[in-house]
């Protein structure tokens, strides 16, 4: 077994691990139930409801995103950040093509699908590109700023482009955190660029949105008021086993519309009351997930999940700062959260190296990255 939680685990990203979720798995086990409509167990539907808000007031969200709010939006816990991005990308199309068939009636659904183009950052996740993929659907890689972050401009000059050569542009992934370097792109300068042109901004936070629970990082989130959708995964830094990924919509109207098959056999009298979970997700049925988040913020509160973060980014500050005390070594990217990318001086095939003889020893596991051909450790 390779041992996530082990102190040598450095790959990839953490996975949360703790024992009120570890407890509220089990449970979750033995109640058993397949929470895909309320009537299947309102336990399971309500308690999701009240902990998505619990969870968005800790993130200090906009009201829009919050069932408590009263107006449509509301959150959802996916499994993956990978499924909340195809989910939305699914409720963008669903969206993109009624408004233009109604501009266009002659048009036929086929065509439209086929001058549908999203975007997201050279930098995004490659599961933005395989949602492209399963969505049917083509999507443009912009080139990311110095910094490894998406900024507005190049959003705009893309789109521009699209629309004069007779394409519709529909949705776009904003990444706060990339998997390669936790840069975060500029959602305050891509959310107005997206909004002007009606395309559905989707805002990818997987691993870094845990850590705007604490105030002094949600700067980065500025600009969140121009989102359709937000997802960051508990089950990656907050304590909460995997799979938890929390997803919220300003309409999911668009979601449901797009999932909506309603068979007798799933309808029932409450049907409108409460949201009926299975609309929202790519799967019918889904496990009782909301007790691990209650579970967690219950046992440990916001204080100390706070401190937890904090404690990993003081973590990854120091080692940043004994990277660049040694001549050897030099830092590849900024440190941001609980993130380091670093490398020896010299040649990619030197710190191909190095990584092969850390890994090779079988005591410390790592990943490496590159970026504009320069090969780090991370």
């Amino acid at each position: 077994v390779t041992h996530w939680h082990s102190p040598k685990f450095h790959a990839y990203f953490p996975t949360a691990n703790s024992y009120p979720a570890i407890v509220a798995d089990m449970l979750s086990g033995a109640i058993a139930c397949i929470g895909f409509t309320w009537i299947a167990s309102p336990a399971c539907t309500e308690l999701e409801v009240v902990m998505l808000d619990w969870l968005g007031k800790m993130l200090d969200l906009p009201a829009e995103f919050l069932a408590c709010s009263g107006g449509k939006g509301g959150g959802v816990i996916q499994g993956t950040a990978s499924e909340s991005t195809l989910v939305a990308l699914l409720g963008a199309k669903a969206k993109k093509l009624q408004e233009v068939k109604a501009a266009h009636p002659e048009w036929d659904e086929h065509t439209i699908i086929g001058k549908l183009v999203g975007y997201s950052s050279a930098q995004a996740h490659s599961s933005v590109e395989r949602a492209g993929l399963l969505g049917g659907v083509k999507l443009r890689s912009v080139p990311a700023d110095e910094h490894n972050r998406l900024r507005g401009d190049a959003l705009e000059k893309a789109i521009k482009q699209d629309l004069d050569d007779g394409l519709i542009p529909f949705y776009a992934v904003v990444t706060l955190g990339t998997t390669n370097s936790c840069a975060f792109d500029r959602l305050d300068e891509c959310g107005p660029v997206a909004n002007k042109h009606n395309v559905w901004v989707h805002v990818d936070a997987a691993y870094a949105g845990s850590a705007f629970i604490c105030p002094e990082y949600r700067h980065h989130m500025k600009g969140i008021e121009t989102a359709d959708s937000f997802n960051f995964n508990p089950h990656k830094w907050m304590l909460v086993n995997f799979d938890c990924s929390a997803m919220w919509l300003k309409d999911p109207s668009w979601v449901v519309n797009a999932f909506n098959v309603d068979p007798l056999y799933l309808k029932h009298d409450m049907q409108g009351s409460a949201p009926d979970y299975r609309h929202w997700q790519i799967p019918l049925g889904r496990r009782f997930r909301a007790l691990k988040l209650w579970f967690v913020l219950r046992l440990y509160g916001v204080e100390n999940l706070q401190a937890h973060i904090r404690r990993h980014c003081g973590f990854a500050k120091q080692f940043g700062d004994l990277c660049v005390a040694d001549e050897r070594f030099e830092l590849a990217a900024e440190v941001n959260m609980g993130l380091v990318c670093f490398r020896l001086k010299g040649s990619n095939e030197r710190n191909e190296t190095l990584l092969k003889r850390i890994n090779g020893r079988g005591k410390i596991h790592m990943v490496p990255a590159k970026i504009r051909d320069v090969y780090f450790l991370r």
